[in-house]
């Protein structure tokens, strides 16, 4: 699985700080140093005033993601997506993501192995028999790998950040957001300090659900 940053807002950190500037100024601003820029964000994020941190966006490219996880990231209904389509793409020989924890024990990693190519055969005869590949489609397991497009602005991004970098979330999408950090942190390294889960700005709110873990990239 892979996270291509594609497309952002050119210098989003300037973007966001001349948007909040607007508001208080009486001829709006051109531009702003880098370093006042930066100063300006952290200050309102620390207020809470995040409506700004809209105003700058980015387009990311996920390659080789399970539907498992696609149908938890697409649940962010701010952000935008096109996702493959099997009505149309021909997926006889897609992959298929295998949890870590299946590929580590000898006799699940064959059980899946096994339903795996019996699926992959089903399909397969399915559409020589003429099934249409929107048909065809139902007997394939939901570990079958998908592309999708995502953009979304960087609000709704630390909101993302929020939930999927908890170590509680699911395994594969909480990989997938922490590409999407690492690809933010080289173009806006600000907004990148800003994310993580509820625990790296205070109490977890999970209670007695908690990992028990500090906050930290494996």
């Amino acid at each position: 699985m892979r996270v291509t940053l594609l497309a952002y807002t050119p210098e989003p950190e300037k973007a966001i700080a001349l948007a909040a500037r607007v508001c208080y100024s009486k001829t709006p601003p051109r531009d702003i140093s880098l370093e006042k820029a930066r100063a300006l964000i952290r200050e309102l994020f620390a207020r809470g005033h995040e409506s700004v941190l809209e105003h700058a966006s980015f387009a990311f490219l996920i390659e080789g993601m399970s539907r498992v996880a696609s149908h938890q990231l697409v649940r962010h209904r701010l952000a935008s997506y096109a996702q493959q389509s099997q009505r149309y793409v021909d997926v006889k020989h897609a992959g298929f993501v295998c949890p870590p924890s299946i590929a580590a024990h000898p006799r699940a990693k064959i059980v899946f192995d096994e339903v795996v190519d019996q699926a992959q055969k089903a399909y397969a005869e399915l559409c020589g028999l003429g099934i249409p590949k929107e048909d065809a489609r139902y007997v394939l397991p939901q570990g079958v790998e998908t592309n999708l497009f995502v953009s979304l602005n960087a609000r709704e991004l630390l909101h993302i950040f929020r939930l999927r970098l908890c170590r509680r979330a699911q395994w594969e999408i909480r990989e997938v957001v922490l590409q999407m950090l690492e690809a933010v942190t080289r173009v806006a390294p600000v907004i990148a300090e800003l994310a993580g889960p509820p625990c790296k700005f205070g109490p977890c709110p999970e209670g007695e659900k908690g990992c028990g873990k500090p906050w930290g990239k494996p």
